[in-house]
């Protein structure tokens, strides 16, 4: 994909996946809804105690990856993966900004009642900034029309 494809890509997709190194090396996998934000980076929220954010803080190295297709159909697979580092924001207005993104992109918007939702969530909550070192993106429904 072009660089252009790639923010398109990322913009209309909706689920990450998330992997983090556990403290015995193993890979920590897991979905996220996310934001990419406009300067190549992408955002998502979770609790400050969970996994993910443990593995972060003792490893900032994270891998993600965003995909699709029709089950069964190869020729329409397509997908990023980036390769970076990640950087954990405990600052609660940070959090409650991403919160309200991440909200706006899957809800439709905001209203007073979401946005006290995600106020009243976030107080568990951090925001995780992915830096891309690497991205790799691929779409196979260009094999099949180079044909």
């Amino acid at each position: 994909m072009t660089a252009g494809e790639v923010d398109e890509f990322l913009a209309g997709a909706r689920t990450l996946q998330v992997a983090t190194i556990n403290p015995d090396g193993t890979p920590h996998l897991v979905a996220m809804w996310y934001v990419p934000r406009g300067d190549g980076s992408l955002a998502f929220w979770t609790y400050g105690r969970s996994q993910k954010v443990q593995n972060l803080k003792r490893d900032p190295r994270i891998s993600c990856m965003v995909e699709e297709g029709t089950p069964g159909d190869y020729g329409s697979l397509r997908g990023v993966s980036v390769k970076g580092t990640a950087v954990v924001v405990e600052d609660p207005d940070v959090v409650v900004k991403l919160g309200e993104d991440i909200a706006s992109r899957y809800f439709g918007g905001l209203d007073d009642a979401t946005r006290a939702g995600v106020a009243h969530t976030s107080a568990k909550r951090v925001a995780v900034i992915v830096t891309a070192e690497r991205v790799i993106s691929w779409d196979h429904r260009k094999l099949s029309s180079a044909s």
